[in-house]
């Protein structure tokens, strides 16, 4: 895990340590030096930490005027022993919330696990985007993550599964990947697995 990197096509575009609206501004990587771990295992110190012992993020970009963040996650989601949401929701997505940020895309490939347990995190968050029609979509999740996630009944308030599975975003724009998943929810097109 300590080679898997965050995304930085995008670094010419935004980085969250220096926007003074983003939850990470100041925030100080080491390039060399390994000092976040997932249970026994280091990961890339590129990582940032929002409070959470087994998931950790990187905000890959967010767009103020449109009103969306593109935030990328590594490790294991773990709502039922570590309460990650409550981290998630209260130290990353409460301070977007306050800057306008209401659609949310997470980069879920590098999650790879996921442990439910209480929903009202989520339904809190859904809550505080839905009345500026906002979403939540966890993007390229794996089968085994969303089956969990489905039995913790996540559907009702995040948009994942088949639809917003093997997509190529790499390549792209955030605007052009923020379009596509606009256009994905907006056609009516929610909960399909």
């Amino acid at each position: 895990m300590h080679d898997i990197e965050p995304f930085t096509l995008w670094r010419d575009e935004y980085i969250a340590a220096e926007e003074r609206r983003s939850p990470f501004f100041g925030a100080r990587n080491s390039l060399t030096q390994y000092t976040h771990k997932i249970y026994n295992y280091y990961i890339h110190p590129q990582w940032d930490s929002f409070g959470s012992n087994t998931l950790y993020a990187k905000l890959l970009f967010v767009d103020y005027s449109q009103g969306y963040a593109i935030l990328e996650l590594i490790g294991e989601w773990n709502d039922c022993l570590y309460n990650d949401i409550m981290y998630l929701k209260r130290y990353v997505v409460d301070p977007l919330i306050s800057q306008g940020i209401v659609r949310y895309i997470l980069l879920c490939e590098q999650v790879l696990n996921f442990h439910g347990d209480d929903d009202s995190y989520y339904e809190e968050w859904y809550d505080d985007t839905k009345d500026d029609d906002g979403w939540i979509v966890c993007l390229n999740t794996l089968s085994h993550v969303v089956e969990e996630m489905q039995s913790t009944r996540l559907q009702h308030y995040l948009h994942f599964g088949k639809l917003f599975n093997n997509i190529n975003w790499r390549p792209h724009k955030p605007d052009r990947i923020y379009e596509a998943i606009e256009g994905l929810v907006q056609r009516g097109q929610r909960r399909l697995y």
